[in-house]
């Protein structure tokens, strides 16, 4: 670790196998916290290269255990987090409208860091127990079109840094490495990010992988299509920046997607969407990014006709019957 620190202190990047052996040595304890928090402090310093975090990525994916729901070719629809908007659990509610619409969702998320309610807070408060077990959560899958994995029972290896992480207590380059270690390795994603530097290192990240993805980000700081504002996708094919008036919506207040300041409050507007009892600005915001999360499956459908799936899903019931199903299942 001495020569690799010296490397990074000289300004040097690291090569994508050398990540990967470094996050692996990590994991099996090779290096004590203190040399564990300067590696992490570099990169707190400095923006991660591509090279560096696929090599992260690999490490993490080859110790994960595996989940192989491959012949669902799912979806997963995700924040990075990290924008301090607080903003209600929109991926969560979008993932259910997906699932809704008739589109396979593997969900893979844990509990909020930097908002008041994470994936697995939203989940937890609906009763739904997470596990591990390959059978149930393919009967998940079957039986109403979304199973969720819930990060820990996945990951064991982050388990080596937590006390580090605690301790530093700011977000680090394994904040950044959620979003791209889904065990299930989903067919499609769809992941919003809060800043423009970290659209395109996602982008390229996706790039080098056989996902196919958008990775979106709102041009006001949302790591979600918030209709705050303008927001740009980019694909493997383009980046194209869209404002709500564009895509038939009304542009809403940034107070208007705040998750409250309780879990049972995030939880209430989750349920409201889902139900077709929330505001316009709250209903508009699910649909729109399970829209575009659509049109990475379906890319040769228009997004105005994603929409209307989107849409559908919601008014028709079915999203809250997936949801109903889906608890019923996992609880």
């Amino acid at each position: 670790m001495k020569q690799i620190l010296h490397k990074l202190f000289e300004h040097q990047y690291l090569g994508r196998d050398e990540a990967r052996t470094i996050l692996q040595n990590i994991a099996q304890g090779r290096y004590n916290d203190a040399q564990v928090a300067s590696l992490i402090t570099v990169f707190l310093m400095r923006s991660i290269s591509v090279e560096e975090l696929c090599g992260f990525r690999d490490a993490l994916l080859e110790m994960r255990i595996p989940v192989d729901l491959s012949e669902f070719s799912p979806i997963d629809i995700v924040g990075t987090g990290g924008d301090s908007k607080n903003t209600f659990n929109i991926s969560t509610a979008a993932c259910f409208v997906v699932a809704g619409a008739g589109f396979p969702v593997v969900k893979h998320g844990n509990y909020g860091a930097t908002s008041v309610s994470g994936a697995s807070n939203v989940m937890e408060h609906h009763g739904v127990r997470f596990t591990s077990n390959i059978d149930q959560l393919r009967h998940s899958m079957e039986q109403c079109n979304i199973a969720y994995l819930h990060a820990p029972l996945f990951n064991p290896a982050l388990k080596a840094v937590a006390p580090v992480r605690k301790s530093l207590a700011v977000r680090t380059f394994f904040n950044m490495l959620g979003p791209l270690v889904n065990p299930a390795l989903p067919t499609y994603q769809l992941l919003g990010v809060y800043n423009l530097p970290l659209l395109r290192l996602y982008s390229y990240t996706f790039q080098e992988s056989d996902t196919r993805f958008a990775v979106v980000h709102s041009l006001d700081g949302y790591d979600e299509i918030s209709l705050t504002g303008e927001f740009k996708v980019a694909t493997s094919e383009n980046e194209k920046i869209y404002t709500p008036e564009s895509l038939g919506f009304e542009r809403c207040p940034e107070a208007s997607l705040d998750g409250g300041n309780s879990i049972e409050e995030a939880a209430t507007i989750f349920d409201r969407v889902m139900k077709g009892t929330a505001t316009p600005a709250q209903t508009n915001a699910v649909v729109v990014n399970a829209a575009f999360a659509i049109q990475v499956i379906c890319p040769e459908k228009p997004i105005a006709a994603c929409i209307a799936l989107a849409q559908e899903s919601l008014d028709s019931g079915a999203a809250i019957r997936t949801l109903k199903r889906f608890i019923e299942l996992n609880s």
